[in-house]
């Protein structure tokens, strides 16, 4: 009998677990690779060791590898733990919707090979995608298959800027229009965070509401890190317009420009501004303002890992207070997602912060804090490399650990996506239309 590697779903999108089955293969050890060549023209790979036994079946959903880069029985551990191997060639493609195909290979002791492909796609069958330059916005929408209307997803990146296309198409993939909107960093946007109008999301806010006409005026707004600090202030300044929010490793506060702003900038400088006048930071006038884990490593040579940095902020309870936001306007329900573990500042406390006080005030909407343990700050959609834990910051070209592993970030992935989507299920079957 021949080796045969077989997936359950060959091709899918790429949020769907597979199941990984190798038969007739001889016992003994064998090898299990998986090889990756990106878009942008990174080479990635990963690999572990198993042993057979006599019927010749190695099954990744309950094998545990004695040796390798992954070491739990998880059918989807040899995409999430692909190793980088050789740098991005074009690195501007690599937030590609180009579908991936992953190869796996299994060797057995006899030197024979089975080998497949596995796809996994960011746009599902029938999705439109749109760039969007109306009324001063940079933004791409991705609409679902089938006839309208759809509630309605805003997405937002962090301190990187951008325009985040891929988990708005994800978002599309699952029935909602997605929203991919860009601020920063991006086509007819500025190259900094600094001094960002609120009135800009006003604005695409408005749009929206006049253009899209979301299901039951639905509107939910999704951000990571310093998008989702925005998430938070939307909400809170147009609870008229914004229905749900998703607070990927968010904050609890207002931050200045950071790593974000200018290059002739302080990193306290203004990040936001409402109606012409600067959104107080945490960090001015602050007294236990300390830069130094922002701009030091743990050790020479080291990533930066700045969290600690954050944590002295708030020690300052009048700085604290001046900066808070002032989460009980949100009128909807509240998602929260954080990493124990995060390098980049201390997300779960700033959470716990926020559900304490959504408590205190007596918020009326579903409020979850979904703490993922040991799992860092890049926490998004499942079944991508995790093994990346410290990388250069977009803006500011230093490297920064993000903190967590491999294994409790995918984890942490997979989780928070499944959690998201209940949430956005829920939030839509009970939403009325806002005026």
């Amino acid at each position: 009998m021949s080796a045969t590697l077989r997936i359950d779903t060959p091709d899918g999108l790429i949020d769907v677990s597979r199941k990984i089955r190798a038969d007739g293969l001889a016992p003994g050890r064998v090898r299990f690779m998986a090889d990756f060549t990106h878009t942008d023209g990174s080479i990635w790979h990963s690999d572990a060791v198993f042993d057979v036994g006599d019927d010749g079946v190695l099954d990744l959903e309950t094998a545990l590898p004695l040796s390798g880069d992954w070491l739990e029985a998880e059918p989807m551990a040899p995409v999430w733990s692909l190793r980088l191997v050789s740098e991005p060639v074009n690195p501007t493609l690599s937030d590609s919707l180009d579908a991936r195909h992953v190869t796996l290979r299994v060797k057995d002791t006899t030197g024979a090979v089975a080998e497949t492909t596995l796809i996994q796609r960011l746009l599902a069958p029938g999705v439109a995608r749109q760039e969007i330059r109306a009324n001063g916005l940079s933004a791409t929408l991705f609409t679902p298959e089938g006839a309208g209307p759809h509630p309605l997803v805003i997405v937002l990146n962090g301190s990187g800027g951008g325009t985040p296309e891929q988990r708005a198409a994800l978002f599309a993939a699952h029935g909602y229009s997605g929203l991919a909107l860009a601020y920063f960093n991006a086509p007819g946007r500025p190259d900094s965070i600094s001094a960002t109008p609120l009135e800009y999301f006003q604005q695409a806010l408005d749009w929206a509401v006049d253009t899209l006409q979301p299901k039951k005026g639905f509107i939910a707004v999704a951000g990571h890190s310093r998008g989702g600090e925005l998430a938070l202030l939307l909400g809170a300044t147009f609870p008229e317009r914004v229905s749900a929010v998703i607070g990927y490793v968010p904050s609890a506060v207002v931050h200045g420009t950071l790593r974000a702003g200018r290059p002739d900038e302080p990193r306290d400088a203004t990040a936001w501004t409402w109606h012409g006048q600067p959104l107080r930071n945490v960090w001015q006038g602050n007294p236990e303002a300390d830069w130094h884990a922002f701009d030091h490593p743990p050790q020479p040579g080291a990533p930066i890992r700045q969290a600690p940095a954050f944590v002295a902020v708030l020690r300052d309870t009048e700085s604290l207070a001046a900066a808070r936001i002032p989460v009980e306007r949100i009128t909807g329900p509240v998602l929260l997602i954080s990493g124990t573990d995060d390098g980049f500042w201390p997300s779960s406390d700033y959470c716990e912060h926020i559900v304490t006080t959504l408590a205190d005030k007596q918020h009326p909407w579903p409020v979850e804090h979904l703490r993922n343990e040991h799992a860092g700050h890049a926490i998004g959609f499942p079944f991508l490399p995790t093994t990346e834990i410290a990388k250069v910051h977009p803006v500011a070209g230093v490297v920064i650990d993000g903190g967590g592993t491999p294994l409790a970030n995918a984890r942490a992935n997979r989780q928070s996506w499944q959690r998201v989507l209940a949430f956005l299920s829920a939030a839509t079957a009970t939403s009325e239309a806002k005026a």
